[in-house]
């Protein structure tokens, strides 16, 4: 089942002589369950990609689509309450509100909905990520991959379309930055959930099962491989 599409995306900044072509002529499907990373030099258009994927961003030209909406079609609230609901945002600086409880960080998105949450999913993705015995630390009193973990399981919380994860390692130790490629993985596949992680870092991209690169705007590679599982991995 396809959940993403990118028909002709381009996305120009500036006009005349300033021009910059960021993105030019992007197609792109992603199905369902997959775990893939796009993946290209400081200046490639993966940033502005993942933008226009989060729909922080409109493409100058061309269609996304996810989980069946064409992004192009919201508006400004629009966008943000279908960010919050179908797209989970991870970044390498992980954003958590240094007032606010672990718990409390991970179940701010569905607190601006009014909702609550699903008891056994929550319990099922803070045991995944190993943060069951922190909810009610503040963020300062934990160390930076459990830090990245908390922002991890807020991404996921509303159970999203897809997980956006921008550098994810990129702020991390070694140690850390394996812990938390290990913790995508098993969200990608004990609760099916569909990743596009983007990084310059090919040592990270080789964690995913589909690397894309993108050079000049344009994806010049789409390479599908086989993982080894996390258990070979040690």
């Amino acid at each position: 089942m396809e959940i993403l599409k990118c028909e002709g995306v381009k996305k120009v900044y500036g006009s005349g002589s300033n021009q910059v072509v960021a993105l030019n002529g992007i197609d792109l499907s992603v199905s369902k369950g997959e775990f893939v990373a796009i993946m290209g030099a400081s200046g490639s258009g993966k940033s502005t990609l993942l933008h226009i994927l989060g729909s922080v961003d409109k493409p100058t030209e061309g269609k996304v689509t996810i989980d069946g909406t064409d992004l192009s079609q919201l508006n400004q609230t629009q966008a943000a309450i279908f960010r919050r609901r179908k797209v989970g945002l991870v970044y390498q600086f992980y954003n958590l509100i240094p007032t606010l409880t672990v718990q409390k960080n991970i179940l701010m998105p569905l607190a601006l909905d009014k909702k609550k949450p699903n008891q056994e999913y929550f319990d099922k993705v803070v045991g995944a990520l190993g943060i069951s015995d922190r909810l009610q630390a503040l963020p300062n009193q934990l160390s930076g991959g459990q830090q990245q973990r908390a922002a991890i399981a807020r991404s996921l919380i509303y159970r999203p379309a897809l997980l956006l994860a921008d550098e994810p390692t990129g702020n991390l130790d070694q140690r850390n930055s394996k812990e938390i490629m290990d913790m995508l993985k098993l969200s990608n596949r004990n609760l099916e959930q569909t990743i596009i992680l983007i990084t310059h870092d090919e040592k990270v991209a080789l964690e995913a099962e589909r690397i894309i690169t993108v050079e000049d705007g344009k994806i010049i590679s789409d390479e599908r491989r086989e993982v080894k599982s996390l258990s070979s991995n040690g």
